[in-house]
């Protein structure tokens, strides 16, 4: 992301920026494994999570990383390539069975944030880095595309494997995508994020409902009369009209939204004036909105923009604003949960696999329920600080149970319907 008002918003949005729940658990339970799983190029995934890591490209901006994507998926030899954008990628896998068709999706894009983990294989590119794990997304479902591409002749329907572009940068690459119309014949999307947690590889099913928050971002230009600190009558103070708004807009929550729907109204910038005795001529403010219904993200919009003019309007003061609505909530389906958690155990064992809390981030992996039903996952790659950091850094081994899961959901719902 750039440091623009663009940019500004995805992070007001805070794209993407999760954190996975940290559940205890023990080692997996001994079963045995189905054979596919020798199938899993784990080597490959680490190799390839890490020429990504090195050459990390931001939203809308990479070229690099889609055609690294289509060359390894091209290399397995059944896999159609397709490229709904220029920076995005789609590996169709057509089983030999007939079947519905599923898609998993990963995102590629790196974030603004230079590096500070001190890595071998560290960000070559100044000032942007995988911050937020998304190379280890793409790493990670090319190991899915590898492994179910060695058993096609298992494979009942067909999987999509998405490798989307820009999703820290609001409106997002999932519209883009969904706008081509390539995925209108997919029938569930699947997708996950990595985060740090207590111990590696923990599958976490994030809950049906809302599953993270929809997020929305607003611009505010004051606009009052300068004068002299001594003489505040021949002015309009922006300060005075902004703070104002500021402590008006916490009761929204409060007074306005009912009790125990979460809903969050944050502003995180006020800027206004150079020197201690001036009433300046302007303020600018910019805050962002957490919601997880349609009807409350309405009514917040609504109030946030009645108080705003009332105060505005008391003070003496214009004003301009700007609201920029982002992604929407995730609505994870209950039907799907209820699958990726009985695979993600039958795969990797019960303790192995928790109840995740809703993300109170958003992604615009939401996008895709405009077509069919979603499903969202997290994995826990261990201890350390939360994605965004410049030193976030996932433990490597934690990889192979974020593919292991992937396949399995991918063959179980092939095999439900």
């Amino acid at each position: 992301m750039k440091i623009t008002k663009a940019v500004l918003t995805a992070l007001l949005l805070g794209t993407a920026g999760v954190v996975v729940c940290m559940a205890s658990g023990t080692s997996g339970e001994s079963k045995k494994e189905p054979g596919w799983v020798k199938n899993i190029p784990a080597e490959k995934i680490i190799e390839w999570r890490r020429h990504i890591h090195q050459n990390p490209e931001l939203s809308y901006e990479e070229m690099f990383t889609s055609e690294y994507v289509s060359s390894i998926l091209e290399s397995f030899g059944n896999i159609e390539v397709t490229w709904p954008t220029p920076t995005s990628v789609i590996g169709i896998l057509r089983g030999d069975k007939p079947g519905s068709t599923v898609a998993f999706r990963a995102d590629m894009d790196a974030l603004p944030v230079p590096e500070e983990t001190g890595l071998p294989f560290s960000s070559q590119t100044e000032g942007v880095s995988h911050a937020c794990g998304h190379d280890v997304h793409t790493a990670m479902l090319l190991g899915t595309a590898a492994t179910l591409s060695s058993i096609k002749d298992q494979v009942k329907g067909t999987v999509y494997f998405i490798f989307q572009h820009a999703e820290e940068q609001s409106p997002g690459g999932a519209r883009d995508i969904i706008e081509t119309g390539v995925l209108n014949d997919v029938d569930a999307f699947f997708g996950l994020h990595i985060g740090p947690g207590r111990l590696p590889g923990l599958i976490g099913i994030l809950p049906a409902g809302p599953a993270s928050t929809a997020s929305d971002g607003f611009y505010l230009t004051i606009q009052g009369k300068g004068s002299h600190g001594s003489m505040p009558q021949m002015g309009v103070d922006p300060i005075v009209t902004g703070a104002e708004i500021v402590t008006a807009l916490q009761t929204i929550v409060s007074r306005n939204v009912t009790p125990g729907e979460m809903a969050v109204i944050t502003v995180g910038k006020f800027q206004s004036g150079n020197a201690p005795n001036v009433i300046p001529d302007r303020a600018l403010l910019a805050g962002t909105v957490r919601t997880v219904s349609e009807t409350t993200r309405k009514l917040i919009e609504g109030r946030i923009r009645t108080v705003i003019d009332n105060i505005a309007n008391a003070n003496g003061a214009t004003y301009s604003l700007e609201y920029a609505s982002g992604y929407p909530a995730m609505e994870n389906d209950p039907g799907l949960c209820i699958l990726a958690k009985a695979s993600a155990i039958k795969i990797l064992g019960s303790d192995m696999v928790f109840d995740a809390p809703r993300m109170t981030a958003s992604e615009d992996f939401a996008r895709y329920k405009e077509i069919a039903p979603e499903c969202y996952l997290s994995l826990s790659t261990g201890p350390g600080v939360a994605n965004h950091h410049p030193a976030f850094n996932p433990d490597e081994s934690s990889f192979i149970n974020g593919v292991k899961a992937e396949v399995q959901i991918i063959l179980d719902y092939l095999n439900s319907r």
